[in-house]
């Protein structure tokens, strides 16, 4: 849904043909309360997600580092990456994703460099406030 992706910062600046474009590459998953959706230190996967609706929480060795929601992502370092995962993320409530894997995602940014400038700006961001 082109809607849940216009709430991200990421994407703010797409139009919405490059919206929908992109939006058709998500495919869309509901977990449960409790469900780990990535494993720090693990190479769990290599999706980018976007949280539609519900909440969860980022853990990093151990704490609790901030909760997620609506038009929150995670996973961006597996776009650029293919290491292990650097945080553990557990739905607290239900939770809709939307997950795109990394090669699809990164043909999408090959041909919207204004995405990868700020994927790259935030993935900086995310290392210097460690």
């Amino acid at each position: 849904n082109p809607d849940d992706l216009k709430q991200v910062p990421l994407f703010a600046d797409l139009d919405n043909r490059q919206l929908k474009k992109l939006a058709a590459r998500f495919r869309e998953r509901t977990v449960g309360p409790g469900t780990q959706v990535t494993t720090e230190g693990e190479m769990s996967g290599v999706g980018f997600f976007v949280v539609g609706s519900g909440e969860a929480t980022v853990n990093v060795g151990g704490k609790d580092v901030t909760t997620l929601g609506p038009g929150d992502h995670f996973g961006e370092i597996a776009l650029v990456s293919e290491a292990a995962r650097t945080a553990t993320v557990t739905a607290t409530t239900e939770l809709r994703l939307l997950e795109i894997p990394f090669w699809d995602f990164r043909d999408f940014a090959h041909a919207n460099p204004d995405v990868t400038w700020k994927l790259l700006q935030h993935v900086v961001a995310l290392t210097q406030n460690r």
